[in-house]
């Protein structure tokens, strides 16, 4: 049964099972585990934080998402799946206008995501922050 997203406990459902998924997923999971290796509940967290702040306007999270996702060896083909994922996630469990915002701004998460990751890795160069 789907139902709005409301509260930090709704991030919460979205945020575990979504990531759930992508440890065992056959094309994200070694790259996730290799980088987060026993580490999950901390970034667990933080991705709570993170979309608390997106979706609910709550403004818990502080930091800078791209940083640690800049040297990931990842191509359109894991960004693809990882929304991919995404979305089914959302469908499963959650309707409203904060599943279909929560959708659009992982869209343009990826893509920008994307667009930096191949930049840096074509010009061998680093963001300046």
């Amino acid at each position: 049964m789907q139902k709005e997203i409301l509260n930090i406990n709704d991030i919460k459902q979205l945020v575990d099972a979504f990531y759930a998924k992508v440890q065992q997923d056959e094309l994200l999971a070694d790259i996730f585990n290799n980088v987060i290796q026993d580490n999950w509940p901390k970034h667990l967290e933080k991705m709570y934080s993170f979309w608390q702040t997106v979706l609910l306007e709550e403004h818990t999270y502080y930091g800078a998402p791209f940083m640690p996702h800049m040297n990931l060896p990842v191509s359109k083909k894991h960004f693809d799946r990882w929304l991919e994922l995404f979305y089914e996630t959302l469908d499963e469990l959650f309707e409203g206008e904060k599943a279909e915002e929560a959708r659009w701004r992982a869209n343009k998460m990826a893509e920008m995501f994307q667009l930096k990751i191949a930049h840096y890795q074509k010009t061998n160069s680093k963001p300046l922050i």
